[in-house]
């Protein structure tokens, strides 16, 4: 018969070997990750296309990624340094808010694009669109720092870093156990610290799927109205109407793991519970891969954009002069709308 230890002592094996294996999973993927973020920044900057509005919030949003890559691979190099630790996942938490920020800012600059690439834009929304832009870009930039340095200020003052009692401190996020009750102050932070990656997660994807929404009835609308012809023009909009799903679909892929597996620790008492393991290498997984994942839809519509415009170069090399005529009949019976024509029907 089997002692009663023999089950714990199983149990404390299997678990010390999935935290391995994570450990390994999070550094190949910030690793990915690094080289995903990078590849963006450096190519946007070797084509000189920082000013682009399309470009400009993804090169910021990358950037972020690549902070939040550096900080994974650090935690999982680093073992037993609670000091070092602590700060690390709260530095993190820095730039996974700021990582939700960026998203909502560069979804916003593609539905922007999106709505003046189908209906043109008139001064005042241009100059709208730029303030509103600017606006995005500082609160993503200051919100964050706003919302985390008390728990950095104040959980090094009243050394929470020594309060927790999961191990295993460094795999960012997974830390979350809940605080020895005796330390009222690093409790209150830490259900802090969850509740604004929780609300920060929320609100991002309710922003986003707002301006999903909002794009597909202006292309709906668009597509319904106007001669779907095979120009430049009717490519760069579908490629934009990709853009614009793609991205917050990499953005809630990649963070639904953890908010979920946070969601579980702040209702569950226990700990480390085979759902919490699995959620982990999950999170592992897709957490710190948004980096890895947007340089492929960059990647992937670029390519697309590239194609397409080759194709239509091709069909007007080899249409016939009826066709052309044809094309310039519909062209002209269509009614022009402008962008300050749609403001009040479409909600900008």
């Amino acid at each position: 018969m089997k002692g009663p230890g023999v089950g714990n002592s199983t149990s404390d094996a299997v678990e010390n070997q999935v935290y391995s294996a994570i450990e390994w999973i999070q550094f190949i993927m910030a690793t990915l990750s690094i080289i995903g973020s990078s590849s963006i920044m450096v190519y946007a900057l070797f084509q000189n296309s920082l000013r682009s509005p399309e470009v400009r919030p993804l090169f910021y949003l990358s950037f972020v990624d690549l902070m939040l890559a550096l900080c994974w691979l650090i935690g999982a190099m680093l073992k037993n340094q609670n000091i070092a630790c602590y700060n690390l996942q709260t530095i993190s938490q820095l730039f996974y808010i700021s990582s939700s920020f960026y998203t909502v800012n560069y979804a916003w600059h593609l539905y922007t694009d999106l709505k003046k690439k189908m209906y043109g834009m008139a001064l005042w929304a241009t100059k709208y669109a730029y303030r509103v832009g600017r606006i995005g870009i500082i609160l993503s930039s200051i919100m964050p720092l706003v919302l985390v340095i008390p728990v950095l200020s104040v959980g090094n003052s009243a050394r929470c870093y020594s309060n927790f009692s999961e191990h295993h401190r460094c795999l960012l996020l997974l830390h979350a156990g809940v605080p020895h009750s005796n330390s009222s102050i690093c409790a209150t932070m830490y259900f802090y610290g969850s509740g604004v990656f929780q609300i920060t997660f929320l609100a991002a994807i309710v922003a986003t799927m707002v301006l999903i929404l909002k794009a597909w009835a202006l292309y709906k609308k668009y597509s319904s109205c106007s001669v779907v012809a095979r120009d430049p023009q009717w490519a760069e909009i579908s490629v934009a109407k990709q853009r614009m799903v793609l991205y917050p679909l990499v953005f809630f892929i990649c963070w639904t793991p953890a908010a979920v597996l946070l969601t579980s620790k702040l209702i569950a008492q226990e700990e480390n519970t085979n759902f919490h393991l699995i959620l982990s290498v999950l999170q592992a997984l897709t957490a710190v891969s948004q980096g890895l994942l947007n340089c492929i839809v960059y990647g992937r519509t670029q390519r697309m954009l590239s194609h397409r415009k080759r194709v239509v170069c091709c069909d007007e090399a080899t249409q016939t002069l009826l066709s052309r005529h044809q094309k310039k009949f519909y062209a002209s019976i269509q009614p022009t709308t402008t962008w300050a024509d749609t403001g009040t029907s479409t909600g900008f």
